[in-house]
C-alpha cells in the first residue's frame, strides 16, 4: 500500500479552509447584511453580487485542492478517487457557470452543483479497500462499513439541502453549508487517518525483507 505524500495533507487541508474561509469572508464584505442561513453559497458568486470574485476564487481553489487530494489518495480504491476528482471538476463548473444577475437561475450552474454534491457524497462508498490477507493493515476510514457510513451521512446532509431548496425552506443556506462543509472535511479525515496508519504499514513491510 503506497504512502499518502505530504502534499496530499496540504491539499486536503486547503479545501475546507478555502471553502469555509471563502464564504465567511465573502459574506462579511457585502455592503448589505448577508443572511447565510437563508441564502446560498452560490449567491455570493452570482453575477450581480459585489466582490463575487472572493467566493469564485475560493470555489476554484477547493476544486483544485481536491483534485490534488484524489491524486494523493493512492491507498484508496481507484473508483472512489475518480469520483472525488469528478466532484471537484464539477465544483470548477459551479465557479465557471455562476448564477445570473438579479436572482436568475442557470441550468448549467444547477447541473454542475448537483453533480458535485452527489459525486462528493458517494465517493467514500467506492473508495474502500478489501483486506486480502489477515496480516494486512487497512485504515479504518477505508473499511467497507466506515466508507458506507460516511456516504450515508453525506447523503443525508445533501438530502436536507435538496429538500430545503425544492421546498423553498428558510434554512437553504445553512443546509448547503452543512453539506458542503462535511464533504470538504471528509477527504481531510481520510488523509490524516492514512498518514497515521501508514508508519505501521512501513514497519510491517520492512520486517520480512530483513529475514
Amino acid at each position: 500500500m503506497r504512502r499518502v505524500p505530504w502534499w496530499g495533507v496540504v491539499s486536503a487541508l486547503a479545501a475546507p479552509v478555502l471553502l469555509i474561509g471563502g464564504w465567511t469572508m465573502a459574506a462579511a464584505i457585502q455592503p448589505v447584511p448577508f443572511d447565510a442561513v437563508v441564502r446560498t453559497i452560490s449567491d455570493l458568486a452570482a453575477l450581480n453580487t459585489p466582490h463575487r470574485l472572493v467566493m469564485t476564487t475560493a470555489l476554484v481553489g477547493v476544486g483544485l485542492s481536491h483534485i490534488a487530494t484524489a491524486c494523493a489518495l493512492a491507498p484508496a480504491a481507484v473508483a472512489g478517487r475518480w469520483l472525488l476528482a469528478v466532484g471537484e471538476l464539477t465544483t470548477l463548473g459551479v465557479a465557471a457557470f455562476p448564477l445570473h444577475a438579479r436572482g436568475g437561475s442557470s441550468s448549467a450552474h444547477t447541473a454542475a452543483a448537483a453533480a458535485a454534491f452527489i459525486s462528493l457524497a458517494v465517493w467514500p462508498a467506492f473508495a474502500w479497500v478489501r483486506r486480502r490477507r489477515p496480516e494486512q493493515i487497512v485504515s479504518a476510514v477505508l473499511e467497507p462499513r466506515v466508507s458506507a457510513a460516511a456516504t450515508c451521512a453525506l447523503l443525508l446532509a445533501v438530502g436536507w439541502f435538496f429538500t430545503e431548496l425544492l421546498a423553498g425552506g428558510d434554512k437553504v443556506g445553512l443546509a448547503e453549508r452543512v453539506a458542503a462543509g462535511t464533504q470538504a472535511l471528509w477527504p481531510l479525515a481520510v488523509v490524516l487517518s492514512l498518514r497515521k496508519t501508514q508508519p505501521n504499514l512501513g514497519m510491517v513491510s520492512a520486517g520480512p525483507s530483513q529475514t
